[in-house]
C-alpha cells in the first residue's frame, strides 16, 4: 500500500490533469461535450499505455544505454524540480507542451493522441516518475502496485478532463492555480528526495 500510494501521488502530481483542463478546453472549443469525453477517454488510454510501456521497459533501457539508477534518479529529480518551479509559479511549462503545440492542437479535429495524450499527460516528467518507481519496486507485489497507480491516474485524468468545463466554472482560475501550486509544492519535495537518494546511492552514503 505504501508503494502504491507513493506512486499514485507522485504520478498524479506530475501529470496534474487539472492544469491541462484550460488547454484542453481551448483546443476543443468547437467540439461538443460528447466529443470532448471521447477525446479525453482516448487520451487517457494513450497516456496509460505509454507510461506502462516505459515502466515495463525501464530496466532494459538502463541496460542498453549503460545508465545507472542513481544517475537517473539525480537527472530525473532535477527535471521534476524544474517542472515544479513552473507549477509553483502557476505558469505553463514547456516540458509539458509548447505554445506552438497548443496552437497546432486548436486546428486539429482530434487532439486525443497528440498533444493531449502525449506529451501533456504522458510527458518527460511522468515517464521519468514511472521508470524510477518501477526500478525501485523490489517485489512482484510492489511492481503490480506501480502499474496499478498508472491505471488509476489515467482514470482520474479521464474524469477530470471529461468534466473539465464544469470544473473550470466551479473552481475559477484562482482555484485552479491554487491546486496547481499545491501539486507543485508536493512535486518539488519529491524531486529533492530523488536527488538526495541518487547522491546517497552513487557515493555510498548511509541514510
Amino acid at each position: 500500500m505504501g508503494i502504491a500510494l507513493k506512486s499514485f501521488l507522485t504520478l498524479l502530481a506530475i501529470v496534474d490533469p487539472v492544469a491541462i483542463v484550460p488547454l484542453f478546453l481551448a483546443m476543443t472549443a468547437g467540439d461538443t461535450s460528447a466529443q470532448r469525453r471521447r477525446m479525453a477517454a482516448r487520451a487517457a488510454v494513450v497516456a496509460g499505455v505509454t507510461l506502462t510501456v516505459f515502466a515495463a521497459a525501464g530496466d532494459l533501457l538502463f541496460a542498453l544505454l549503460g545508465i545507472s539508477i542513481p544517475a537517473f534518479r539525480i537527472a530525473g529529480g532535477v527535471l521534476l524540480f524544474l517542472l515544479a518551479v513552473d507549477m509553483l509559479m502557476a505558469q505553463p511549462s514547456r516540458q509539458r507542451t509548447t505554445p506552438e503545440e497548443t496552437a497546432e492542437g486548436v486546428h486539429k479535429p482530434d487532439v486525443s493522441v497528440f498533444p493531449l495524450g502525449i506529451p501533456m499527460l504522458a510527458g518527460p516528467g511522468s515517464i521519468t516518475v514511472v521508470i524510477m518507481a518501477r526500478t525501485s519496486a523490489a517485489t512482484s507485489l510492489e511492481r503490480a502496485a506501480v502499474f496499478a497507480s498508472i491505471l488509476v491516474v489515467a482514470l482520474v485524468s479521464f474524469v477530470v478532463l471529461a468534466v473539465g468545463g464544469q470544473l473550470a466554472h466551479r473552481l475559477g482560475q484562482t482555484g485552479m492555480n491554487v491546486l496547481h501550486r499545491v501539486f507543485g509544492l508536493l512535486l518539488a519535495a519529491i524531486a529533492a528526495q530523488f536527488v538526495v537518494d541518487g547522491v546517497r546511492e552513487a557515493f555510498g552514503i548511509g541514510a
